[in-house]
């Protein structure tokens, strides 16, 4: 199966948070430093009001502000694509409005609530994905989850550049990366992707959502940089020290996949808080100085070579 002409984000992505003042509000200032540092540190692209973003807890003008300033500050410098998902009616919406504000594409979370059949999920894909001319990624997690007759169906789109992977079944991954080979670019989207992203890797995965990224992002692109080259020795000295214990904090509770980065974006000196909205529950002060110990060891072993700005 041939790739169309567009092209997909490779290697490390970038997902900002959103960040939330003390009052509860969208902190415009928080954002632009989040994506400034994650530019800096040389991310390939951005994906603004995602999984990380918040999206199930944003509104609609809030989604379009959070588009706007990630307009602004990426420039053109690298791809900017948005989160689309949930209620089919919201999803259409935030297409048309990432369209119109200029990026370059979307990734679809799943919809909302209902568990749907093999050709409801491709109606709700294939409606957003043609909704529009900008690129787009399905998201194979919780009740959006393809069989390879769905994603076949979608591959004759060409919008769809791309395939991130949520649920980790590696017989399925290697069933599609063989069937539909680079037709799409294949993401591991799995929590904490560093985690896994050995075993993805050969299955021709060569690009990853890091949620460490938004606050230790030179570990990441250090760890990927050995894990390419073969470098053993250094993928276990950083699995070790710092993959592993992070995602072990991170399992603790759910909802940590978002307030867990905001906590290490605060401990890192970025200027956020760690506010969040329901459902999602902040950090836990103990598990906060068990990342802040984590931390302060990585960096102590890894110093970091960006530094952050904090106006």
């Amino acid at each position: 199966m041939s790739k169309n002409n567009r092209q997909a984000p490779e290697g490390i992505l970038g997902f900002p948070v959103a960040p939330f003042d003390e009052s509860g509000k969208l902190d415009v200032k928080g954002l632009e430093a989040n994506i400034d540092f994650l530019l800096d540190s040389g991310l390939t692209s951005i994906f603004v009001a995602c999984g990380a973003g918040e999206l199930h807890a944003i509104s609609t003008e809030e989604y379009r502000e959070m588009v706007e300033v990630a307009k602004s500050r990426t420039g053109g410098k690298v791809p900017l694509y948005t989160g689309v998902g949930g209620n089919i009616v919201h999803a259409l919406e935030q297409a048309k409005i990432s369209e119109e504000l200029g990026a370059d594409g979307y990734l679809i979370l799943p919809p909302y609530l209902i568990d749907p059949s093999q050709d409801g999920i491709y109606n709700y894909l294939s409606e957003i994905i043609t909704s529009t001319e900008l690129n787009a990624i399905v998201y194979n997690r919780d009740n959006c989850v393809l069989t390879a007759e769905t994603l076949e169906k979608l591959c004759e789109l060409p919008q769809l550049v791309g395939y991130k992977d949520g649920i980790g079944n590696m017989e399925t991954v290697a069933e599609f990366t063989h069937k539909f080979g680079d037709r799409l670019e294949w993401i591991n989207g799995m929590p904490l992707a560093e985690v896994t992203m050995g075993a993805y890797l050969n299955l021709g995965f060569k690009t990853y959502s890091s949620a460490i990224s938004n606050y230790i992002p030179h570990i990441s692109a250090l760890y990927f940089e050995a894990l390419q080259n073969g470098d053993k020795e250094t993928v276990r000295e950083i699995y070790d020290s710092v993959i592993l214990p992070i995602h072990k904090i991170r399992k603790q509770k759910k909802g940590y996949a978002v307030s867990l980065i905001k906590a290490g974006m605060k401990i890192v000196g970025l200027p956020v808080t760690t506010n969040v909205r329901a459902p999602i529950a902040p950090v836990e002060q103990d598990h906060y100085e068990q990342l802040k110990d984590v931390i302060e060891r990585a960096l102590e072993k890894y110093p970091a070579k960006t530094k952050i700005k904090t106006s």
